[in-house]
């Protein structure tokens, strides 16, 4: 599995056989809504060129489903699958197109071509908000999407080993910061631990996180995991 970091919460994860994207944010969009929180990282539009067999919304905000970033890959003539869970599903869904825009709550598994995705909870301010556990290759790779430290997202998780979890450490808008995540990861009990969800709209940076198997990201580039 190749894993690329796109900035904020969005990733690239790629097998053999198919590109899948979790919250793709690849405009500056949201800055004319809150202009503090600008892009620090310009857009690589090499990205936006990419064509998607998979898109994973986490939650209806606007740094996760952006419509200035999806508008490149919900095209008329795509065929993506689409998993988003109620809310961002029906915005999703007014692309409209040859893609499939599947219902993907909480507790929901979807399987495509031998990959499994699983819903699991998400604590945020979006009460539909989830993560998504993504399983390939025989191994299970944990986005925890926009959540605060929650013994209900605990009670979430399947009782298995993780290869990876990825989870937001900038500690405002319901994130965890930087101390819960911490103890949150040493929960989950992963291979390896990337802090995501800073870099983009403030000058954090992955120094700050103590954690014994960060694997620190950088925007862009593949993660060594």
């Amino acid at each position: 599995m190749k894993i690329t970091w796109l900035g904020q919460a969005g990733l690239l994860f790629e097998t053999e056989n198919k590109k899948i994207m979790v919250d793709p944010y690849l405009s500056d969009n949201v800055k004319n809504f809150e202009p503090k929180n600008y892009r620090r990282v310009p857009v690589d539009e090499s990205f936006l060129r990419i064509k998607p067999d998979i898109i994973v919304i986490t939650h209806d905000h606007l740094d996760h489903l952006d419509k200035e970033t999806l508008k490149y890959y919900l095209t008329d003539d795509a065929k993506c699958l689409v998993l988003a869970p109620n809310g961002g599903w029906q915005e999703l869904r007014k692309f409209g197109g040859n893609s499939n825009y599947v219902l993907f709550n909480n507790g929901t598994t979807w399987t495509e071509d031998k990959i499994t995705f699983t819903a699991v909870k998400a604590e945020h301010s979006d009460p539909y908000a989830i993560g998504v556990i993504i399983r390939s290759e025989g191994k299970n790779y944990y986005v925890t999407g926009d959540t605060l430290y929650s013994e209900q997202v605990f009670e979430s998780l399947p009782d298995i080993e993780y290869e990876a979890v990825f989870l937001p450490v900038n500690g405002v808008g319901n994130n965890m910061n930087m101390t819960d995540a911490a103890k949150f990861a040493k929960r989950v009990n992963a291979k390896y631990t990337v802090p995501i969800h800073i870099g983009l709209f403030d000058n954090l940076t992955a120094d700050g996180f103590e954690c014994e198997n960060k694997a620190a990201a950088k925007i862009y580039e593949v993660i060594k995991l």
